[in-house]
């Protein structure tokens, strides 16, 4: 067993280290890693069904998919992850359970209680502290969790809370549970750091070399598949299913009805109806959005020029966007 501690907090690069560690090693792998604030969705999400977009974009928080099924997670400094590698085939079905049981006895050896529950969940005292997902590839499995330490949880509810009406999909849905901080049921403080380093010996069984770094080489071919993959548009918003979506704003012009198919990211049908009033035939407005991505930055560009007010009186450019949201 290869023992990790990936200090890198940059959520592209640690999910492509996943990858890579995952698709072109041999070896079997334990890997513990922190993210800076992001939202990371699961492989079969709608993106923008899962986030709030304008907290996110008022905090600049980045929005990452991962390789892994299942539901859209905050990460922070103060949340720790936990990854295992193995040699494994999906004729054995998932079972999560096997890989959050040594998590479990390191935190009992910490004095704090906890069970697995669900799917794959870790609960104390009834709250989830941790979510685990997993992913096959050839002959093994990619299972990670989360491991909310002190995660600041006014922007974990903030950055995933979103009104689910305005999107229709088939696409996994996310579900909110209760949640709780390990920090919280210590019997004494502890930091961030030592609680890494004493789930690491835990974890190795004290066999955990001191410098369990990647490679410089294994760094470049990360850097390189981060930038290939997991920091482009097409892989965190495009690759989500097709979805309906609608909102109904009151504006300064009247009301205004949107409806949107979107498909790989990008805008396909588009209807808008309400009792605003305008000079131009709004159908004009509708043919400027399609096939433009569903996204705030794109539809400003495609937008700057055009005088919306002749389509939609009353009704400037930055609240027509949030309608779109």
């Amino acid at each position: 067993m290869r023992y990790i501690y990936n200090q890198s907090t940059d959520p592209t690069f640690n999910l492509a280290a996943e990858e890579r560690l995952l698709t072109q090693s041999e070896d079997e792998i334990f890997m513990l890693w922190r993210n800076e604030p992001a939202v990371i969705v699961g492989r079969n999400q709608n993106t923008l069904a899962e986030i709030d977009e304008l907290f996110i974009r008022e905090r600049g928080i980045p929005v990452v998919r991962r390789l892994s099924g299942g539901g859209a997670v905050f990460h922070d400094l103060g949340n720790i992850n936990f990854t295992f590698i193995r040699n494994a085939t999906p004729s054995e079905g998932l079972d999560f359970q096997r890989f959050t049981e040594p998590i479990q006895q390191a935190l009992q050896s910490m004095e704090v209680e906890c069970e697995f529950s669900g799917r794959n969940d870790l609960l104390i005292k009834g709250k989830k502290f941790s979510g685990n997902a997993q992913h096959f590839h050839g002959g093994r499995i990619l299972h990670h969790g989360t491991l909310l330490f002190a995660s600041d949880m006014a922007d974990l509810s903030g950055a995933l809370r979103v009104a689910p009406e305005k999107y229709r999909d088939k696409a996994v849905k996310s579900v909110r549970s209760r949640v709780t901080n390990i920090s919280s049921h210590l019997p004494e403080p502890m930091e961030v750091t030592d609680f890494i380093a004493a789930l690491m010996d835990f974890v190795s069984q004290g066999e955990a070399p001191d410098l369990m770094t990647l490679s410089e080489g294994e760094t470049a071919l990360i850097e390189t598949l981060a930038e290939k993959r997991y920091r482009t548009w097409d892989w965190n918003f495009g690759s989500s299913p097709a979805y309906n979506f609608t909102r109904r704003t009151r504006t300064p012009g009247g009301l205004l009805d949107v409806h949107l198919h979107v498909k790989k990211g990008h805008i396909e049908k588009v209807r808008l109806y309400g009792d605003y009033f305008g000079v131009r035939d709004v159908s004009e407005l509708e043919a400027m959005l399609l096939d433009c991505r569903h996204q705030r930055n794109a539809l400003e560009s495609r937008l700057a020029d055009v005088p919306l007010g002749e389509f939609i009186h009353e009704v400037p450019l930055s609240i027509f966007l949030d309608c779109l949201f």
